[in-house]
């Protein structure tokens, strides 16, 4: 025989009772008669199979089942209202995320022009190392990526161009040039990132390719290369977002520079998706 399915007009029902000390004080924070709630409670314990309450004619007390229950009932509750309330905000609030650097050094720019511009509307950096920089994940409503999106579900738009650094242990002797050439870095080892980095061997002819060695953090990427056992070679971003004693940042004066995209869901864009894309632009056209 199927059980009942237990509703949250039940649970709230349960949560009003044990807070408001009776049914009487229950049903009129919930806005229906004492009776509703009576009938509401028992096709609850009807439903779980459990007495939750015991009843006198003076107090109502939970079992200590009720009370476990109530327990869950209260963050079921609280994860619905957080649902209802991530579900409007859409015009409100607005989350970028980003794997490894965000706008480099128009990140505060950024940050300060669309407070004074949009204040209707509040701005959040959130750093995901994901591909798509926490877009597939749910965790933002749009990314800033330095490759093509993948993923057709996504739209993407340019927004600026970045420089290619090569990152090197302070005590390397190529740090001591102002510059240097991908030929220069054939015969190291140089870390990548192939779920969220814009460096591929593709950069260098297949006869001169350097060794590579994997590594999936900024912060990592950093503490090896200070090491001197790698080098890497990354956005311009990278090198204002992430400034690091031990290692240096020099132009790799023979790399494309790096296209830098908004990306965000192409069936439901943010509605503040194109203001973000023209700020953007105006930011990184400015230099």
């Amino acid at each position: 025989m199927d059980t009942p399915g237990v509703e949250l007009r039940q649970l709230r029902c349960l949560v009003a009772i044990i807070d408001e000390g009776g049914f009487t004080d229950a049903a009129a924070v919930l806005g229906v008669s004492q009776a509703a709630v009576s009938r509401t409670l028992a096709s609850l314990e009807r439903a779980l199979g459990v007495r939750l309450l015991r009843r006198t004619s003076r107090v109502v007390t939970p079992t200590a089942t009720g009370l476990r229950v109530a327990a869950h009932a209260r963050r079921v509750l609280g994860e619905v209202d957080a649902l209802v309330g991530e579900a409007a905000s859409g015009h409100t609030r607005l989350r970028i995320g980003y794997a490894w650097s965000a706008l480099g050094r128009h990140t505060l720019a950024f940050q300060r022009r669309w407070a004074a511009g949009r204040p209707e509307t509040a701005l959040q950096l959130v750093r995901v190392n994901s591909g798509s920089a926490g877009l597939a994940e749910g965790a933002c409503d749009m990314a800033v990526v330095r490759r093509p999106p993948s993923d057709r579900r996504f739209d993407s738009a340019i927004v600026g161009l970045e420089r290619r650094l090569c990152a090197l242990a302070a005590d390397d002797p190529l740090a001591r040039r102002r510059s240097v050439r991908l030929a220069d870095l054939s015969g190291r080892t140089l870390l990548i990132d192939r779920r969220t980095g814009t460096t591929t061997l593709d950069l260098w002819p297949a006869d001169a390719r350097p060794a590579t060695e994997e590594i999936h953090d900024v912060d990592d990427w950093l503490t090896v290369i200070a090491t001197g056992r790698s080098v890497g070679v990354t956005a311009e971003s990278t090198a204002n977002q992430y400034p690091r004693p031990g290692v240096v940042y020099r132009p790799v004066r023979d790399a494309e520079p790096v296209a830098v995209r908004v990306m965000w869901w192409r069936d439901d864009p943010h509605p503040a998706a194109q203001s973000v894309i023209e700020l953007l632009t105006e930011l990184y056209r400015e230099g």
